[in-house]
């Protein structure tokens, strides 16, 4: 999940804030940001619309390529 952490630091936000909005653990966000968890599509879905990027960019910032 390489483009989860970049976008997040990107838009300045902490791990707790955004696992507090999608409902998750601070320790959940930590775990997909570090690749020890891989969540599931319901939850990358919710990371996709929270953030405003696709899936691709989540789980391999294929988009901050072509930036």
């Amino acid at each position: 999940m390489k483009g989860l952490k970049i976008i997040r630091k990107e838009k300045n936000l902490k791990q707790l804030k955004v696992a507090l909005d999608l409902n998750i653990s601070r320790e959940a966000l930590s775990y997909y940001e570090n690749g020890r968890r891989e969540p599931s599509l319901d939850m990358l879905n919710k990371l996709s619309k929270y953030f405003n990027v696709s899936i691709d960019f989540l789980i391999n910032d294929e988009e901050l390529k072509k930036r």
